[in-house]
C-alpha cells in the first residue's frame, strides 16, 4: 500500500471531509486494509481568496512548496490537494517534489467530457476559479463550455458561511438556486468544485448529473494508494515521476 500525502488545512473541516471519504471507500476487514494518508493539516496556508480574488494577499505558493517537501520526504508516493482553488498553485506542488501530483482538476475536467461532451459545464465552486481560469485549459481542450456563476458574490459568502458555521439550510437553498440559474443558460452537468459545497452535496438536486470534484479525488487516490495506477487524466510529467519513483510494496 502507497502512502499519499495529503497538503490539507483549506479548509480544516473540508480536509477532514475528505480523509472520512476515503476511509469509506475502502471495504476493509482490517485496518491494514485501509489506505496511508500523510496529512499536513496546515491551515495558516495563506488565503487563496485574498491572493487571486482580492490581488492583495501574501502567496500561498512558498507554503504549499514546503508542505509538498515535508510530505514527500515522510514518505508520500503521490500527492493530494483537496482545494480546487488552490489548484492554481499546481506548478509550485509538483515543481517540489519528484513524485505525482493527482490533480482533482484534470479529474473533473475528464468526467465532464464524459458527462456533456462537447456540452457546457456549470462550475459551482469560488468566484477566484473563473478569475484566474483555474479549470478553463483543461475544459476547453476536451471541448466544454463553462457556465459561470450567475451571484459570484453570493458563492462567495456560501463559502465564507460553511468556513464559520458549516452547512446551514439558506446556505443549501443558495447553492441550489446557483445550479438552477447556470442549468437555465445552458449547463448539461454541474461540478461542484468547492470542498467547502463538497459538505453540502447531499442537499443539492438537479434535473441534470451534479458530480463532486472531490468524490473523484479520493476514488483517485484510493487507486493509486492500492494499485499505484494514476488517473488517465494525469499528465505525462506525472506518470514519468511515478515510473521514476516506483519502488516494491
Amino acid at each position: 500500500m502507497r502512502p499519499v500525502g495529503v497538503l490539507g488545512g483549506m479548509g480544516p473541516e473540508a480536509t477532514v471531509h475528505f480523509m472520512g471519504r476515503v476511509l469509506k471507500a475502502v471495504d476493509a476487514k482490517d485496518d491494514s486494509d485501509h489506505v496511508p494518508l500523510l496529512v499536513d493539516q496546515n491551515p495558516q496556508v495563506p488565503s487563496r481568496i485574498a491572493a487571486l480574488l482580492n490581488g492583495g494577499g501574501e502567496d500561498p505558493g512558498p507554503v504549499l512548496n514546503e508542505m509538498a517537501r515535508r510530505l514527500a520526504a515522510a514518505g508520500a508516493r503521490a500527492l493530494v490537494m483537496p482545494c480546487n482553488t488552490a489548484h492554481h498553485y499546481a506548478p509550485v506542488v509538483q515543481g517540489a517534489v519528484p513524485i505525482p501530483f493527482i490533480s482533482m482538476v484534470e479529474l473533473a475536467a475528464a468526467r465532464a467530457a464524459e458527462l456533456a461532451p462537447d456540452g457546457a459545464i456549470g462550475l459551482l465552486g469560488s468566484p477566484a476559479l473563473e478569475k484566474i481560469g483555474v479549470f478553463d485549459a483543461p475544459f476547453a481542450a476536451r471541448g466544454l463550455r463553462i457556465v459561470p456563476l450567475a451571484r459570484p458574490d453570493a458563492a462567495l459568502h456560501a463559502i465564507r458561511e460553511i468556513k464559520a458555521g458549516g452547512v446551514t439550510r439558506n446556505i443549501s437553498a443558495s447553492l441550489n438556486r446557483q445550479a438552477e440559474a447556470q442549468i437555465e443558460a445552458g449547463a448539461q452537468a454541474i461540478c461542484l468544485c468547492c470542498t467547502e459545497f463538497s459538505l453540502a452535496a447531499e442537499t443539492i438536486s438537479a434535473p441534470v448529473p451534479v458530480f463532486d470534484a472531490l468524490d473523484l479525488l479520493v476514488d483517485a487516490t484510493v487507486r493509486f494508494a492500492r494499485e499505484g495506477v494514476l488517473p488517465p487524466a494525469q499528465s505525462a510529467n506525472a506518470e514519468n515521476n511515478l515510473n521514476r519513483e516506483k519502488e516494491p510494496t
